[in-house]
């Protein structure tokens, strides 16, 4: 059961990421316009409410999954390379002394 969770994508691009900002943005501005104004028309402030969380529930929908739309630029990574011998390589240690602050 839980290969069926792995098989699942769940990365997103720098530029998809972006793009899943906007648009998520944009639909909670405009539902927010949408209820605010009318809300102000029919005078009840319950309905603007509602139409807000409606559209946060729609820019959840459409930005939280990493759909395929969020995933079109990935990063090139490097490829591995390999220690050309079996010994770790050590790094050099820090040997300077740090002044103490007081």
């Amino acid at each position: 059961m839980l290969s069926i969770f792995k098989s699942i994508p769940t990365h997103m691009d720098y530029k998809g990421q972006k793009l899943a900002e906007q648009i998520f943005q944009g639909i909670i501005l405009i539902s927010a316009v949408i209820g605010f104004v009318y809300g102000l028309l029919i005078q009840q402030f319950g309905w603007t409410v509602y139409i807000v969380l409606a559209g946060f529930a729609v820019s959840c929908l459409l930005t939280l999954p990493p759909w395929p739309i969020y995933r079109r630029n990935p990063l090139p990574w490097q490829p591995v390379v390999a220690e050309p011998s079996g010994e770790p390589i050590q790094k050099p240690q820090d040997n300077t002394k740090r002044k103490k602050h007081k």
